[in-house]
């Protein structure tokens, strides 16, 4: 059974929250909140936000235990980017781009022998 969580329009650029989804991607679900934890970045905050509701989302609507759960797929999407201008020299004025993203995380049950 797969258990999925969706964190849309987070403040970040999908670039810089692909790094962390990477690097929890396959792991189980335990060892992937410790990963997500003690990363330093922005970005593993939100993926763990994400991840802890794709656990609770397995506990409480499928009745699945964490021990058993692994993480099948972790994506980050690009969402709508937030176009700004920023005055510059001689009355010109140059973009800034606030570029959000979708987060997905997918977790599946793996029988424990």
């Amino acid at each position: 059974m797969e258990v999925q969580s969706l964190t849309r329009f987070a403040r970040i650029s999908a670039f810089k929250a692909r790094e962390v989804t990477r690097a929890i991607q396959g792991l189980p679900a335990l060892q992937a909140i410790d990963v997500v934890t003690f990363s330093p970045k922005k970005a593993a905050e939100l993926v763990g936000r994400t991840l802890k509701s794709a656990i609770a989302n397995a506990e409480n609507n499928n009745n699945l235990r964490v021990q058993n759960l692994v993480v099948k797929e972790a994506v980050v999407g690009e969402g709508p980017t937030l176009k700004r201008f920023q005055p510059k020299a001689r009355g010109s004025a140059g973009p800034i781009r606030k570029r959000t993203s979708h987060i997905k995380i997918t977790l599946a049950e793996v029988e424990q022998a």
